[in-house]
């Protein structure tokens, strides 16, 4: 049976760690709504970190709910994300979306980013 809790291990919990991926992102998703970025780590497992601006999505229980839902499309696509340490920031609008939009945006995200990933690897196994 999987495990899908979000412990203090899978999220960025500091300035530093935050500062890392946004200083020196190897990989950049994105979509209308959202931008992810992306830095491999030394950890078995990916951490998440979240970024929605109050400026962005004006509403407290639009950012609760659109933060819920990227920590749990996070814990059931943990496999994709790998040795990862992501950063999510929402843009504007991005509370116009509803659930099924919002879930189906997220996916692809992972889903790009994973391929990002593979188109990597293959590239420096290729270099050598």
């Amino acid at each position: 049976m999987a495990v899908f809790g979000f412990p203090k291990t899978s999220r960025l919990l500091n300035a530093a760690d935050y500062k890392a991926v946004f200083s020196n992102a190897q990989f950049k998703v994105s979509s209308r709504h959202f931008l992810v970025l992306a830095n491999r780590n030394s950890r078995s497992s990916a951490r998440l970190g979240l970024v929605i601006a109050k400026k962005n999505v004006a509403l407290a229980v639009q950012r609760n709910r659109i933060k819920r839902q990227l920590r749990n499309r996070f814990r059931h696509n943990r496999e994709l994300l790998d040795q990862l340490d992501l950063v999510v920031l929402a843009r504007k609008d991005a509370d116009k979306l509803d659930n099924k939009e919002l879930i189906d945006t997220i996916d692809s995200l992972w889903q790009d980013l994973h391929s990002k990933m593979k188109r990597a690897a293959a590239k420096s196994q290729g270099d050598r």
